[in-house]
């Protein structure tokens, strides 16, 4: 197996699920890591685990966010691989959604992703190499009743990774977007005995993020379907 050919990393939007289980995969394979999170202190046993740093920030805040990727670049140096992992849920019919909570959500998808691939890219540029991680889901191909808000943030969001695998591949730096399209699996969402495997592993979902990060650049892959086996797929 080929090494990842980054040394840095930051994972915006981190929690339990995939994002701590690329940090410990990451952190396993010799990646220095900066997980960042609205509150830090929900990181401190993903750090005490996997040696990674904790940082707070709000990612619809465009100083907290520039703010972060200097707080990183101090202490780990500036991050050669970006994973956005954040995104805003909000449910209900259409007539009776509150707009204000609408907006938060989008802004959390995929304005908060712009702030981050944005400054990614800053930095990345100059150095001619790099690799910036979108996780998406379902949503982003396919909007559902009652998941307008989640829709809108995930579309959005795999328009931004298109627009930037495009225009910052030719400069080194490899952008992939990856629909989750499944339930992913957690001490809350077990696998259902009589149905294993059909809810996404996050251990295995992050195998596949640092597969894609060994990628030669002759094939990079600029969007990535995950989904689980399931009855009459």
């Amino acid at each position: 197996m080929s090494p990842i050919p980054y040394r840095t990393a930051l994972i915006v939007g981190a929690g339990s699920g995939i994002s701590a289980s690329v940090t410990r995969a990451l952190s396993r394979a010799g990646v220095k890591v900066a997980a960042a999170a609205r509150n830090a202190d929900r990181l401190a046993p993903l750090s005490d685990e996997t040696g990674a740093l904790a940082f707070a920030a709000d990612t619809t805040d465009p100083a907290a966010v520039n703010r972060l990727f200097e707080q990183t670049e101090a202490a780990i140096g500036v991050p050669e691989i970006v994973l956005y992992n954040a995104s805003g849920r909000v449910r209900g019919p259409i007539i009776d959604l509150d707009a204000e909570l609408v907006r938060r959500a989008i802004e959390v998808s995929s304005w908060g992703a712009f702030l981050v691939v944005q400054q990614a890219a800053r930095r990345l540029i100059p150095r001619g190499q790099g690799a910036i991680l979108l996780t998406g889901a379902t949503a982003s191909v396919k909007g559902f009743a009652h998941s307008s808000a989640f829709a809108i943030g995930k579309f959005g969001l795999r328009g931004l990774a298109q627009s930037a695998a495009r225009e910052l591949a030719p400069q080194g730096i490899h952008v992939a977007h990856f629909v989750i399209d499944g339930a992913v699996r957690s001490a809350t969402r077990p696998d259902p005995a009589e149905r294993p495997d059909s809810t996404l592993d996050p251990g295995a979902i992050a195998q596949t993020y640092l597969d894609v990060l060994r990628q030669p650049r002759s094939a990079w892959s600029w969007e990535i379907e995950l989904r689980p086996w399931v009855e009459n797929f």
